[in-house]
């Protein structure tokens, strides 16, 4: 990486018209609002506080991540590998987070940046109790930054078009592949592994 060099960016790319900066918002609005209420996954990025950066799948139902306010959004934390990678860089880093929503069929996405911090107050786990059972904790999302992202990147990886979809058989189970690189636990094939993650929704 020492050898890379720091080319002169604005010498190669243009600037930004006046749309993509006026787009930013400093809160949700009804088009924002709407799109979160859509969308069943997102990633959220989040750093540590020894410069670290993790970024990680979550999702639901749509609208699993709750709108409390226009500047406030409530991120339930449902079963996972345990790392609680995004939840140690909230609780001992800078609660910086940023997340990208996606809406299954739609080719934007949009970005909500904030500080973050966790919550297990009872009343707010029972508030957002989903497949039958509450979370254990909730990320509480300051928003500070919201903006729609253009659909080119989706539309260049052809992410919804039914002939981009891969076999199943394509690779093997996740099971197989961490038996695979550590050679600890049980390799499971992947309807095995389905059947198990489904009964822990």
């Amino acid at each position: 990486m020492n050898d890379l060099t720091h080319p002169n960016l604005a010498a190669i790319y243009p600037s930004p018209n006046e749309r993509v900066i006026a787009k930013v918002r400093p809160a949700l609005d009804v088009h924002s609002r709407k799109f979160i209420a859509l969308s069943p996954f997102c990633v959220i990025a989040s750093a540590g506080k020894d410069g670290s950066v993790d970024a990680s799948p979550r999702g639901g139902h749509p609208g699993f991540v709750h709108i409390d306010s226009d500047d406030r959004l409530l991120m339930p934390d449902r079963p996972g590998n345990n790392r609680l990678d995004s939840l140690r860089n909230v609780s001992e880093g800078s609660g910086l987070v940023q997340l990208i929503f996606f809406v299954p069929g739609l080719n934007e996405t949009l970005r909500v940046s904030g500080m973050a911090a966790l919550s297990t107050e009872p009343a707010l786990l029972a508030r957002l109790e989903e497949f039958g059972k509450p979370p254990r904790s909730v990320l509480v999302i300051g928003v500070q930054e919201v903006y729609f992202h253009c659909g080119k990147a989706i539309m260049r990886s052809k992410l919804w078009s039914q002939e981009a979809q891969v076999a199943r058989s394509a690779m093997p189970s996740i099971s197989e592949i961490i038996h695979d690189q550590t050679r600890l636990g049980t390799p499971e094939p992947q309807h095995v592994t389905d059947a198990r993650w489904r009964e822990q929704l």
